[in-house]
């Protein structure tokens, strides 16, 4: 996912992005241990979009209490 896509989504979507992404994690880890996955990258990629979604929901919120 691009930053660009991601400060356009809302603190909701973000939460439910971010759940997701997780889940991917979870699932691409428990793959990992039992040999199942192809591309270990993916792991590195889902949790830097992790990453990504944490931040930009961190930024909506200061910004938030800023404007209060």
């Amino acid at each position: 996912m691009n930053i660009k896509d991601i400060r356009e989504l809302s603190p909701n979507e973000l939460k439910k992005n971010l759940n997701q992404q997780k889940e991917e994690l979870f699932n691409l880890r428990f793959q990992h241990s039992i040999n199942q996955l192809d591309n270990p990258m993916k792991i590195v990629e889902t949790k830097k979009t992790i990453a990504k979604l944490l931040t930009v929901l961190r930024e909506k919120e200061l910004a938030e209490k800023a404007q209060a």
